[in-house]
């Protein structure tokens, strides 16, 4: 059918091959225990490191770790580590900048199954067609770096470009709650997200 994605049967039994982007606060543990859960159910999972070891306690040191990389070199990175599995139809992942990453990523792979956004979203181009993508998107309400006005937009432009999104919020969390080793962390909204994150990637 015209306009339609490209979507192939997945290679792992019929679940998913999943890739996870990192936070700007680098590969931390948060991240490879949140591989691990996913891979506890099943699911095939690569943790790229854009950061080639760094990580940071901070949001602020992050970010000046993120600028000194440049958006165009991580951006590179992150092809790089998804092109050797691109074919088996992958679903895009990530944790606020990660999750800016995998939207970008999946916008531009007509096989992706699938788009699972954790604390982050990222500038959608006009021209951009997602014609049946399933999308996830989990935020903190509030988030200083995800505004109501901001979500607002984004998920009126996600839905033209024909992508399915799904938005769940989470009062009172801090912006990246799942992460367990930070002020942000909330157990509560954590095992809520990944309990229906779970959820999701079982009807891809």
């Amino acid at each position: 059918m015209p306009g339609s994605r490209l979507v192939t049967p997945g290679w792992h039994h019929g679940l998913m091959n999943i890739m996870l982007f990192h936070s700007t606060q680098g590969l931390r543990p948060a991240v490879l225990q949140a591989a691990d859960r996913l891979r506890a159910a099943g699911h095939e999972v690569w943790t790229p490191d854009l950061f080639e070891g760094h990580t940071f306690d901070t949001v602020e040191e992050g970010m000046q770790h993120q600028e000194k990389i440049g958006k165009d070199e991580l951006l590179k990175r992150a092809v790089m580590a998804a092109a050797p599995y691109s074919e088996r139809g992958l679903v895009y992942a990530g944790f606020s900048l990660g999750a800016s990453i995998a939207q970008t990523l999946a916008l531009g792979d007509d096989k992706a199954r699938g788009l699972l956004l954790l604390h982050g979203t990222s500038d959608i181009a006009p021209d951009v067609t997602a014609e049946d993508l399933p999308v996830q998107l989990h935020v903190a309400e509030p988030d200083p770096f995800e505004t109501d006005d901001w979500l607002s937009a984004w998920y009126l432009q996600m839905g033209r470009t024909g992508a399915d999104v799904e938005v769940y919020r989470y009062a009172g969390a801090g912006h990246l709650y799942t992460d367990p080793d930070l002020p942000d962390y909330d157990e509560e909204a954590a095992e809520a997200t990944w309990r229906v994150a779970l959820g999701f990637l079982e009807t891809l």
